[in-house]
């Protein structure tokens, strides 16, 4: 399976009073950055996560977000500040003794102090906390690779649509590159003709030995072959699947010095042409396989 570097995924599990939600996106990145948001309270659970995406995913900037909601009585605690309370009451009756005022107070007249009580959340039972989150996660995971692989079926099919566009084009040069030397030689004599006048005979030897080092400067036979074995290479890489990104852009590059160096030396305007339209079509391959994982 090939798969992109970009995708998202989500689940939400409900159990115990708790529901736990996870989402988990990606976007492109040359190597694995993982970043994950969490409470504070479950950041102890933070390796495990890590551990279990790392298993799954080898490339690509990677933001998880867990968040935890729960009403079980296990993971509140309630505290009471018994000193405010008391300062409270003294202060209270203190000021009541002062003007002669009666002593009504309830207490639900506490209920009202600031900061008197305070409900904080605990991480409960964490076995149990930990099981919803791992299930969380999995579900996320799962649905987010599905995205990535078929994201990654789509360039996969893309690239070799325009890999064959590749090897249409290195026909065209294949079939052109014997008429360079002949249309060379046949532009050389005419003008030696044109020069010389009638009456005035060529030397052909010498004209054989300019064809034959013309011939030898333009050669593009072995730039040709390796270009087309890159080709059958990234059909190969494609075809075996897994972590390919890296690969790939090696293999563009490659691509691209062969075509610049037939374009370079081929010294004919038709390969050349041929070369820029090659070029721009390695340039949109090298493109789409940045997005591979």
């Amino acid at each position: 399976m090939i798969y992109s570097m970009t995708g998202y995924g989500r689940c939400e599990v409900e159990e115990n009073a708790r529901k736990v939600s996870v989402e988990i996106s990606a976007v492109n990145h040359r190597y694995l950055d993982l970043n994950i948001r969490m409470p504070r309270m479950l950041m102890h659970l933070e390796e495990n996560v890590r551990n279990v995406i790392k298993n799954e995913v080898a490339r690509g900037k990677i933001e998880v977000s867990i968040m935890c909601h729960s009403s079980a009585k296990e993971d509140l605690e309630v505290t009471v500040n018994e000193a405010l309370g008391q300062a409270y009451l003294g202060g209270i009756r203190q000021l009541g003794a002062t003007f002669h005022l009666e002593d009504d107070l309830k207490l639900s007249d506490l209920l009202g102090v600031n900061d008197l009580i305070t409900i904080q959340k605990q991480a409960g039972n964490l076995e149990a906390v930990s099981e919803t989150i791992e299930k969380a996660l999995k579900g996320a995971l799962q649905t987010f690779l599905e995205m990535r692989g078929k994201e990654g079926t789509v360039l996969q099919q893309d690239i070799l649509c325009k890999n064959e566009g590749l090897k249409v084009l290195l026909a065209e040069i294949n079939q052109r590159s014997p008429l360079v030397v002949e249309c060379y030689r046949q532009r050389l004599q005419s003008r030696l003709e044109q020069l010389l006048g009638d009456g005035m005979n060529i030397d052909e030897s010498r004209l054989a030995m300019e064809v034959a080092v013309f011939a030898d400067k333009c050669a593009i036979d072995e730039e040709v072959t390796r270009l087309g074995s890159h080709f059958g290479q990234l059909e190969s890489i494609l075809k075996e699947g897994g972590i390919v990104g890296r690969k790939l852009d090696f293999l563009m590059q490659e691509m691209n010095r062969e075509a610049n160096t037939i374009g370079s030396k081929a010294n004919d305007y038709e390969i050349t042409k041929v070369v820029v339209a090659l070029k721009t079509e390695i340039e949109k391959m090298r493109e789409q396989v940045q997005y591979l994982e």
